[in-house]
């Protein structure tokens, strides 16, 4: 009772999140899809965006499209919560790392279509099996590179810091964290990637 209690207020939000989408009109959309496309990656990007989604909507995909969308926004943010705390656990435990690695490796050499086989036993048919499934099938990018970007901090800023008085926290927000920046984003960009390929497979069930 309590999985499918929670089964149906997972699913409430992702038909609300759904319906509003599918309520903003397609060219307001496409508009500000453009213009975070122009923000990251300059005219080429947004052009090739805006292009995409225009085709989209020609070809009558807008809803799927939609509902595809939802999903995997859903999924990556799950994954993204979950993951990167994991990640910097592991990154500043050594004793966690052993515990999570064997799982992460176990998480991302199962095929994905034995993911569908317990979640669809808990849930039962419906979006949430596609967007846990997913959720397993994406995390071990985000924890993988969280760790990886922490470690990667050279021992000298960490000692120049603490030599300062940079207190355990102070170390993590303030010089591990922003150095490990570019591999962080790297490892949600995966995480996203891995999500849109699974819930393709999820749409199944």
């Amino acid at each position: 009772p309590q999985l499918r209690a929670f089964s149906d207020e997972l699913g409430t939000l992702i038909d609300k999140l759904t319906s509003f989408l599918e309520w903003v009109p397609w060219w307001v959309l496409i508009i500000f899809v453009g213009l975070l496309a122009y923000k990251s990656g300059k005219w080429k990007m947004a052009a090739g965006t805006v292009l995409g989604l225009l085709l989209i909507y020609n070809l009558n995909l807008w809803d799927h499209m939609i509902a595809t969308f939802v999903l995997v926004i859903i999924a990556s943010l799950i994954s993204i919560v979950i993951g990167l705390p994991i990640g910097i656990w592991t990154a500043r435990n050594a004793t966690v790392h052993r515990i999570v690695s064997p799982v992460l490796d176990l998480m991302q050499t199962m095929p994905a279509f034995v993911y569908l086989v317990p979640v669809l036993i808990l849930f039962n048919i419906g979006v949430v099996p596609a967007v846990f499934s997913t959720v397993v099938f994406a995390m071990p990018p985000v924890i993988r590179l969280t760790r990886l970007g922490i470690q990667q901090v050279s021992e000298d800023l960490i000692e120049a810091a603490q030599s300062f008085g940079a207190t355990n926290k102070q170390l993590l927000w303030k010089v591990q964290i922003p150095l490990a920046m570019q591999t962080i984003k790297a490892g949600v960009n995966q995480t996203v990637m891995m999500s849109l390929s699974m819930v393709v497979v999820a749409a199944m069930i």
